[in-house]
């Protein structure tokens, strides 16, 4: 029987890609149809509520935050404003009311964004770290391109999908250990362990990535989703680009363990992964906006910060942000 032909992207055999899917290397794929069966008919979820109001109003950014300064505001889930060297770069931006390609159904929206969209400064760069709906919307991919025409970075096979809707849109790809080059920023094409997909005939035929942003104020490791892998995704980012001045780093969307351990660190492996990263300070994303998964609304922010004092870690160091809130980092 063939193989089945892969409508995003067409390259050589690679270490983590063989010649029709991506994968991580000696680590492990998703899980099987059935094991997701098993999982959303047998397992319980914990309740959250319909709406829940955030603990700051709105945030409206500066226009633009110069010099060595980091600012990092927290829209909601992975999506996050990062202000440094004049740059104004979101990470996966979902402004829309679900996840999902339906608007009448999957994930909704729990908490309203912590910017609102026409509050944003003027965008420079969006980073799309994979392809899952919850990261990669569509909807608000076409809204950027009209008010702000942002240049897009993103891993191998993306692209496609985002010019078919937003044919326009000014897109760049690169497999991991590429670079892109943007104003006083360098944005590295960094390994996690995730996978990808839109429907259900095309898993893993996008790549995923994490990002690590070279600025004239230190480092920021970005990482929109991943398993911890034994720490593979941290250990050599040191070796790579020096002393982290942050790290953006997910702690939700972890239970039933059984089946999310490979795909989606719990806090507690954010926190090691924190740790082998080196980094001075962290933030905690891709929780408390939509439920993906079976814990409660706040569990990944108690857990966070039981594992930080567990370690003796000051919990100003690694700060679960919920929507509208802002971490101006200091400087290392």
């Amino acid at each position: 029987m063939p193989a089945r032909r892969n409508p995003y992207y067409s390259g050589p055999v690679s270490d983590h890609f063989d010649g029709t899917r991506f994968f991580n290397p000696e680590g492990s794929g998703p899980k099987r149809f059935r094991d997701l069966l098993r999982w959303q008919f047998g397992e319980k979820r914990a309740p959250w509520p319909q709406r829940i109001d955030n603990p700051a109003p709105p945030a409206r950014p500066e226009p633009r935050v110069l010099g060595d300064r980091l600012v990092i505001t927290m829209v909601g889930h992975a999506t996050l404003l990062i202000q440094t060297a004049g740059l104004n770069i979101l990470t996966d931006p979902v402004w829309s009311d679900r996840a999902s390609p339906a608007r009448f159904a999957g994930p909704k929206r729990r908490r309203e964004p912590g910017i609102a969209f026409d509050d944003l400064p003027g965008i420079d760069v969006v980073l799309l770290t994979h392809n899952h709906y919850d990261h990669l919307d569509i909807a608000t991919l076409a809204r950027l391109k009209a008010a702000h025409d942002p240049v897009v970075l993103t891993p191998l096979g993306n692209d496609r999908i985002v010019q078919r809707k937003v044919p326009a849109m000014n897109v760049k790809v690169r497999d991991w250990g590429g670079h892109v080059s943007h104003g006083a920023a360098t944005f590295h094409f960094e390994p996690c362990h995730h996978w990808s997909a839109r429907g259900t005939r095309d898993r893993s035929m996008a790549l995923w990535s994490a990002f690590v942003i070279e600025t004239p104020g230190g480092a920021i490791h970005h990482i929109g989703d991943t398993g911890f892998d034994g720490g593979r995704p941290y250990r050599h980012v040191r070796e790579r680009h020096g002393k982290l001045r942050a790290a953006i780093l997910p702690v939700g969307a972890y239970e039933p363990r059984w089946f999310m351990k490979d795909q989606h660190q719990d806090p507690d492996e954010a926190v090691a992964g924190f740790e082998l990263s080196g980094a001075a300070y962290a933030i905690g994303h891709h929780w408390g906006t939509f439920r993906l998964t079976n814990e409660p609304i706040a569990d990944p922010r108690d857990r966070l910060l039981a594992a930080l004092d567990a370690r003796g870690i000051s919990r100003e160091r690694f700060r679960p942000l919920l929507p509208g809130e802002v971490f101006d980092v200091p400087a290392v």
